[in-house]
C-alpha cells in the first residue's frame, strides 16, 4: 500500500517532464521560429523552393492583405513569374500538347521562366520587353512579383526589374499560396508566348 501511494505522490513529477520533452520535440521538427535566410549578394541561382528572405533590398515587400489592396485600387499591374515546362522537343506534329492549367491573380501578366537566376539573352529580352508593356514605358509604374510561398523566382524577378531601372518594384512573397488562402480570386492564366512560341488559344 506504502508503494502505491509513493508512486501516486511521484506520477506528477514524472508525467510533466516527459510532457514537455515531447512538446519540445513536436516543436523542433517543424521550423516554425526559424529565421528567414539572408539576401544573397545576386541572383539565387539554385533550389528555387525553399524559404526566402524578408526583404528585397530596394523593393517593397507585401503582405497579403497590402497586395490584395493595391489589387483592388488597381494602381499596380501584377507579374507573375511561376515557370512553365515547354513543350517537349521531338513530340510528332499531330501531337496534342496542353500546358497545364495556372490559376493566378486576375490581371496579370505571366512572364513564365523569368525568375531563374540565369537567363539566356532573349529570355532576358523577353522579361524586358514584357515590362515595358506592363507598365506602358512608365518605369515609375508599380510592378508586383509573385510566384507561389517560398518561391525565390519571384525574388529574382523582382531583383531584375530594379536592375532594368524600376523605381517602384513591389514583392509579393506569398504568391498565389497565401492569396488563395485568404480566398481571394483567382482566374484561368495564359502565359506569355516565350520566344519561339505562338500563343495559345485562351
Amino acid at each position: 500500500m506504502r508503494l502505491l501511494f509513493g508512486l501516486l505522490r511521484e506520477a506528477p513529477r514524472i508525467a510533466l517532464p516527459a510532457l514537455i520533452g515531447v512538446g519540445l520535440a513536436s516543436f523542433g521538427s517543424r521550423p516554425v521560429f526559424a529565421d528567414p535566410p539572408p539576401e544573397p549578394q545576386g541572383y539565387r541561382l539554385l533550389d528555387y523552393k525553399s524559404p526566402v528572405p524578408a526583404t528585397l533590398n530596394g523593393a517593397r515587400v507585401l503582405t497579403t492583405a497590402q497586395a490584395f489592396a493595391l489589387w483592388s485600387k488597381g494602381s499596380a499591374t501584377f507579374i507573375d513569374v511561376l515557370p512553365q515546362a515547354p513543350r517537349p522537343a521531338g513530340l510528332p506534329p499531330q501531337t496534342i500538347w496542353r500546358d497545364k492549367p495556372r490559376q493566378d491573380i486576375p490581371g496579370s501578366l505571366w512572364l513564365p521562366d523569368t525568375g531563374y537566376g540565369e537567363l539566356h539573352p532573349s529570355v532576358q529580352a523577353y522579361f524586358a520587353n514584357g515590362l515595358r508593356r506592363a507598365s506602358q514605358g512608365d518605369r515609375t509604374h508599380s510592378l508586383v512579383f509573385y510566384c507561389l510561398a517560398e518561391c525565390w523566382q519571384s525574388w529574382n524577378a523582382a531583383k531584375r526589374a530594379l536592375s532594368l531601372g524600376y523605381s517602384t518594384v513591389l514583392w509579393y512573397p506569398d504568391g498565389t499560396t497565401g492569396w488563395e488562402a485568404e480566398g481571394h480570386p483567382l482566374e484561368t492564366r495564359t502565359a506569355e508566348p516565350r520566344p519561339g512560341e505562338v500563343k495559345s488559344e485562351e
